[in-house]
């Protein structure tokens, strides 16, 4: 008899599955996106927007664990990263829309994300694949930061400057992954 990994043993989902516990916590970030987008709109003194903005910057973490531990599928691998843009982007323009957070930031790390989105799903349509590295984690990082400061009221109205710096390390740190990205998959091409 054969022991088997840990991982081995916990693989519960092969790579073209769709139905699975991963890909469900997924889709509710991704139905949440609107819901607090509304919410902050409608009520910025809110102090809900920020926590539900911390339950879904844990549910991202937390959907990669068990896929890493269920087992990783293709559409988690496309559902996961679109889950994390539309977050961060439609609560960047919402912080925009109420002078939370400088547009041109916002603005340089969309245009990244657009460029970057459609250059990687080419080399993944040809079977290569773009692994984030360190930059683009520490990016995500980050922009949870900024926009979890801006929620907070009394932070975006006191610490303005802060977030706005914040917001430029972000965008730095996008603007140096997205070039590691394009770097990256020139060396794969061979």
């Amino acid at each position: 008899m054969v022991a088997m990994s840990s991982s081995e043993q916990l693989t519960t989902y092969g790579p073209s599955a769709l139905a699975t516990p991963a890909n469900a916590i997924t889709l509710v970030r991704i139905g949440l996106a609107p819901v607090l987008v509304m919410i902050l709109i409608s009520a910025p003194d809110s102090l809900l927007p920020a926590w539900m903005w911390a339950g879904l910057a844990f549910t991202d973490g937390a959907d990669g664990y068990i896929a890493r531990r269920q087992g990783v599928t293709r559409s988690g691998a496309f559902l996961d990263p679109l889950a994390d843009k539309l977050l961060v982007f439609s609560v960047f323009a919402a912080l925009w829309f109420l002078h939370r957070v400088s547009g041109m930031p916002v603005l340089i790390m969309g245009v990244r994300e657009l460029l970057v989105s459609a250059y990687r799903t080419q080399v993944l349509a040809s079977g290569r694949s773009l692994p984030a590295r360190i930059p683009g984690k520490l990016k995500m990082v980050v922009q949870i930061v900024v926009i979890g400061m801006a929620l907070i009221p009394a932070v975006a109205t006191h610490d303005a400057e802060l977030i706005n710096v914040a917001a430029w390390i972000a965008t730095v740190l996008a603007v140096v992954s997205g070039i590691q990205y394009f770097t990256d998959s020139r060396s794969i091409k061979a």
